[in-house]
């Protein structure tokens, strides 16, 4: 816009100059002609030279997602699978077109725009709240798993290099992306990171002042004056004139001086030259935020496959062959593997098949919308942040594979399924997750499931229908369990006691998945037609 807008002004120079009169009538006018054809031509070249740039920068960004697409369609399943590959998507189609189509929209890329504008609604795009999500998926990993941001940034996952390098513009990105949603600890980790990436790129992705711009206000939230101070007092070096800086930089000396952080014999002039050493987050004091989780410590740290399980408890543990007192079970036995005792948590291991399960996947995927959770005190299916991933619901009389594997869950239990939700199938994504919760509806909130009229969730039925390369275990913070997901196996427990009576030990959470795709189906069972299958014991708490 900016050349054409020049172009227009030499024209308007060109057509006004009619003013002055017949130059060509003396040869002193013409002379002057001479230094407005040299101008012309100096302004030409630059339109050139601007114009094969603006070509040479687009080249550059198809060639780059040439070769990711190359990459991609080579196994669309496992490049996806990598989360942060998925990132990288999501950013090239959402940050990184609309400054692609900033650069077309410059003369001859408008009416491509413009077409591709009108096609839009037949293409998929991200969304602005997608990159967010991204991003912020990418974060969780990086705090559940422990994940170094330069290994993540160098495309290294727990000792594997997984994905090509971030650039500084992809770091600046994340960092950005955490700014806007209040997050400054991890501001500070991208976008320290991004710095360090910027002074080894040839061919920077993003400038030096918006970084610091990022950081040093996030590094200030953090708790950290002087860093702040040094990185804004650098800042102005590169734009002296930055009005926000400069107020940041007056705010930041006066709390120094405040504080007492300042040797008395230092003044606030004293503090102009204050320039910043080589970025180090390691040098800083960092706060995580605050996400209130009481449970997310021993959570996390089951997720990473940490022991908390004494050697006791896990001394008791088993595996065996049963039949659960059920003749179909008599000449192929199941295979059981106990994961806790009380609860007990047990998983049965090829219970499905892989034809059962590509027809799940195949009838689930077109209906797939994001998860929701029922509010458990108005009873309304609402979207929640501690829960990422899609679902769809399946009835038994839909496919002859759903009404099998619906009838082979109550013969393994042995529970009625007349009372059994419809099987609902989940896909998690990027970072996919499912925060500690409870499957039964608790106290004075069990109107959740009022409309069903079954009574509550007695027992959760849940099939592992892939196999996850890092993540993804279903893990019980309050007693220290962990189960991992294994393609064709279920796992099962009971979610109130024999009375009743809510097990509260048996709050339970999907960790994230690091890489790979996790896909799950489960069916609810509620307490209604159970009253002779599951009787109630002699003691509240009496497992049967």
């Amino acid at each position: 816009m900016r050349v054409a807008g020049l172009l227009s002004a030499i024209l308007l120079v060109l057509q006004t100059c009619n003013v002055f009169g017949e130059m060509f009538t003396a040869l002193v006018d013409m002379e002057g002609l001479v230094s407005t054809e040299h101008e012309l031509v100096k302004q030409l070249d630059n339109y050139i030279q601007e114009e094969e740039t603006k070509l040479k920068q687009l080249r550059g960004y198809m060639e780059e997602y040439e070769s990711m697409y190359q990459e991609a369609i080579a196994d669309v399943s496992k490049y996806l699978a990598n989360p942060v590959n998925a990132f990288l998507l999501v950013k090239r189609l959402t940050s990184d077109w609309k400054k692609i189509e900033g650069v077309m929209t410059q003369n001859v890329g408008s009416a491509f725009v413009k077409n591709l504008t009108q096609h839009r609604t037949d293409l998929r795009f991200p969304s602005d709240e997608d990159l967010n999500g991204a991003a912020v998926a990418l974060m969780r990993l990086q705090d559940t798993y422990k994940l170094d941001t330069h290994a993540l940034a160098n495309g290294n996952l727990l000792g594997k290099t997984y994905s090509r390098q971030l650039t500084a513009g992809d770091c600046w990105e994340l960092g950005r992306q955490s700014y806007n949603n209040g997050d400054h600890y991890h501001t500070v980790l991208w976008m320290g990171e991004a710095l360090n990436k910027f002074d080894e790129e040839s061919n920077k992705t993003v400038t030096r002042e918006s970084i610091l711009e990022y950081l040093a206000f996030s590094t200030f939230k953090q708790g950290n004056v002087m860093e702040a101070l040094q990185l804004t007092n650098e800042l102005l070096k590169i734009v002296p004139y930055h009005q926000r800086a400069l107020g940041n930089k007056k705010y930041y000396e006066q709390v120094l001086l405040d504080q007492g952080e300042l040797p008395p014999d230092v003044d606030t002039a004293g503090l102009d030259n204050v320039i910043a050493k080589p970025f180090n987050t390691a040098n800083l004091k960092l706060k995580k935020p605050n996400d209130h989780l009481e449970e997310r410590e021993k959570f996390e740290k089951l997720c990473r496959g940490e022991r908390l399980m004494s050697l006791e408890m896990e001394s008791r543990l088993y595996c065996r062959y049963v039949t659960n007192n059920n003749p179909f079970f008599f000449i192929q036995p199941l295979k059981m593997e106990v994961g806790f005792l009380k609860p007990l948590l047990v998983i049965y291991h090829n219970v499905i098949s892989d034809e059962e399960i590509e027809t799940v996947k195949r009838m689930a995927q077109p209906r797939f919308k994001r998860a929701t959770i029922r509010n458990p005190k108005t009873g309304e299916l609402e979207h929640a942040s501690y829960r990422i991933s899609k679902s769809a619901w399946l009835k038994s009389e839909e496919h002859e594979h759903i009404f099998k594997v619906t009838r082979r869950v109550g013969d393994i239990t042995g529970l009625d399924m007349a009372t059994a939700e419809d099987l609902q199938v989940v896909n998690y994504g990027i970072g996919g997750h499912y925060d500690p919760h409870y499957d039964y509806a608790r106290g004075d909130r069990l109107n959740a499931f009022k409309e069903l009229g079954w009574g509550n969730r007695i027992a959760t039925w849940l099939f592992y229908m892939s196999d996850v390369e890092a993540g993804g275990a279903t893990v019980f913070p309050t007693v220290g369990a962990a189960l991992w997901p294994r393609k064709g196996s279920a796992a099962f427990w009971y979610n109130l006691h024999p009375n009743g009576d809510g097990n509260e030990l048996t709050r339970h959470a999907a960790c994230p998945v690091l890489t790979g795709s996790k896909w799950v189906s489960n069916k609810w069972i509620h307490e209604h037609n159970q009253e002779f299958r599951r009787p109630c014991g002699l003691k509240f708490d009496a497992e049967m």
